[in-house]
């Protein structure tokens, strides 16, 4: 069965709508793991609040366009996602399809691959988190992206100014999330 890698942030009321898209996936999909939720400063908007951004992997099988255009869409929409030209506007909302694998299809099974994971630490250090052994068609690797402390003890953490561990929070969301799971 294919799996994805979705990536999911907020910073209009990011505590609630984490959860509530969560859940709203998960009540759509299969959501295997949750990753470390992290606290990340906006984008080139610095009087913007801060994010809270994290990687759920899931099974599924509905196709790449159909799980970008009709699921996460489907579920921005409903949890009042406004989008607009602005690229780094507020949002209630943002899920991102990261990744998407079917062995099935391709030797290496890579459908999509979304070129932000090199661009932002905190979905680097997610996924490697959640799949360790991950292959990417770049050469780059993931771990170049997260800091060298971080890799040893498989909780990244880099410097406060970018983003910090919402280590409770990142527990309740997969005590609800995943009934007790832990990832």
């Amino acid at each position: 069965m294919p799996r994805a890698f979705i990536g999911i942030g907020s910073n209009i009321d990011p505590e609630k709508n984490v959860k509530e898209a969560l859940r709203l996936l998960s009540a759509r999909t299969s959501v295997l793991k949750i990753s470390t939720v992290y606290h990340t400063e906006p984008e080139l908007r610095p009087e913007q609040p801060w994010y809270y951004n994290c990687v759920a992997e899931i099974d599924t099988e509905l196709r790449p366009e159909e799980l970008k255009f009709a699921l996460l869409r489907g579920i921005e929409k409903e949890l009042g996602r406004k989008r607009t030209a602005d690229k780094f506007a507020e949002r209630t909302i943002d899920l991102d399809l990261l990744l998407y694998s079917d062995p099935s299809v391709e030797p290496a099974g890579l459908f999509v691959q979304d070129p932000d994971i090199f661009r932002r630490p905190y979905l680097a250090a997610a996924l490697l988190e959640l799949s360790p052994g991950l292959k990417l068609r770049e050469p780059q690797s993931l771990e170049a992206r997260v800091p060298e402390p971080a890799l040893s003890t498989a909780r990244p953490e880099v410097p406060p100014s970018k983003m910090e561990v919402l280590e409770a929070y990142t527990q309740s969301l997969r005590k609800e999330i995943l009934r007790g799971g832990k990832c």
